[in-house]
Parts: structure tokens; C-alpha cells; sequence
């Protein structure tokens, strides 16, 4: 039982999908408590509704930020940041600006970044904030030296911002999700930021690879079937 309350406390359950209902993220708040997740992972229209349905338990309500493209100005996920605590946002998942992740633009990317941090604390200092870098696109098509260092660059501008993850992916991209050479990578240049892995995991056994290759979380919105086979 350990193994899977353990393996559960790792997940941030999430619901992003454009068509997703209230209904429907009532009833992950409902599934996270029952299972003792992280956190419930959902679009700003929502987090309030999550936050009030997470009342009184431990499990995180979380908010996307720029999601799923992060071609947003940085303003603009400012604000959207700071309106998301206003709601009641515990944790933000920020997408970052594509370009200068593949373009090893470190000013650019710190400097967005330290915006979306300064916002997120004006009203409160413990707000958690991973970043998605999309690991899959900046290793696509190039060699694994341009790879690594575009991942480490990353990590270095997140980690000087000030923010508290790296995410690999929104599961949204088209050049993939999580993967356990890119959750490696993160976890070499991670500094002291932790490693959050999602996108495509479905199935305990990818869970605990995730994990073994260095994931701190997990975001999965398969969660339930997850835990539930570990039970077995």
C-alpha cells in the first residue's frame, strides 16, 4: 500500500482538454482526493472551481499558464499567472517561449520567466511553478550534443528565474511527450529545480520509469487507471 500512495503523491491529475466540462473536473477533484494525488492540473477557467472542490485536503489545485503554445507575451502570461492565484491557483505549469528554448536564448527565456515569477509572488511567496520547455521539440532532428545543450540551457534560465520545476511537455506538441532520455537530461541540468515528466504516460509501468530516470512528478491524466494497477 506504501508503494502506491507513494507513486499517487507524485501525480498531478489533469484535465486540459479544450472541450473539458465542470462536470468533469468535479469529478477529478473528487478522484484526487479519493487517491491522494498532488495535484489537479486544469485550465484557468477552473481553478476556481478546483480550489473550492479541494477545500480542507492536501492535493494542489493547478493552473496552465500560455498553455498549450507559450507564444503569449510575457505580460500576458503575467497577468495570467497573477489572475490564476487570485483564483486560487496553489501551483502554475508555465509554457515557455518556444523559439528561444530551440534558439539557447538564455536572456529570453530567463527574462520571461522572472516576469511570470515576479507576478506569481506579488500576492504570495509558497505558489509553485514548473516550467514546460517541450523536451521532445529541442531534441528533434538535431545531435544529441545541440540537444542537451539546448535542455541545459533551459534549465540554467529556469533555475536563475527563480522557479521551482522543468516540465518536458504539454502533451499537446506534436513532436511528442515525455521520454526517459529527456527526463535524464532535465535531471542532469536540473540544478536544484525539480523534474516533472508528462505527456503519454499511461501505465504504471511508465510511471515508475519516469521515476526512475529522475521524474520528481508526474502529470498524467490517466492517474486513476495508474494507481489502481499498482494495487493489483
Amino acid at each position: 500500500m506504501s508503494d502506491v500512495l507513494d507513486l499517487a503523491a507524485r501525480i498531478d491529475h489533469t484535465l486540459l482538454k479544450a472541450e473539458a466540462t465542470a462536470e468533469q473536473v468535479d469529478q477529478i477533484c473528487v478522484e484526487a482526493r479519493q487517491h491522494g494525488f498532488a495535484a489537479v492540473c486544469v485550465n484557468p477557467v477552473y481553478i476556481r472551481r478546483a480550489r473550492q472542490a479541494l477545500a480542507g485536503s492536501e492535493v494542489k489545485a493547478c493552473a496552465v499558464i500560455g498553455f498549450p503554445l507559450g507564444a503569449n507575451t510575457s505580460l500576458s502570461k503575467a497577468r495570467e499567472a497573477a489572475d490564476a492565484i487570485e483564483q486560487g491557483a496553489d501551483e502554475l505549469d508555465v509554457v515557455a517561449h518556444l523559439p528561444a528554448l530551440v534558439a539557447e536564448e538564455y536572456a529570453a527565456i530567463h527574462g520571461e520567466l522572472v516576469e511570470v515569477i515576479t507576478a506569481a509572488q506579488n500576492p504570495r511567496t509558497d505558489v509553485v511553478v514548473k516550467v514546460i520547455i517541450e523536451s521532445a521539440l529541442l531534441m528533434e532532428g538535431v545531435p544529441a550534443a545541440q540537444a542537451e545543450r539546448r535542455i541545459a540551457t533551459a534549465c540554467r534560465a529556469i533555475h536563475d528565474a527563480g522557479c521551482d520545476y522543468v516540465k518536458s511537455s504539454t502533451g499537446f506538441h506534436p513532436a511528442g511527450s515525455a521520454t526517459e532520455q529527456a527526463v535524464r537530461l532535465m535531471r542532469s541540468h536540473a540544478r536544484s529545480l525539480k523534474v516533472k515528466a508528462s505527456g503519454g504516460i499511461r501505465t504504471r509501468e511508465q510511471a515508475v520509469r519516469m521515476i526512475a530516470a529522475g521524474a520528481d512528478r508526474l502529470g498524467c491524466s490517466s492517474s486513476v487507471a495508474i494507481v489502481q494497477s499498482a494495487q493489483t
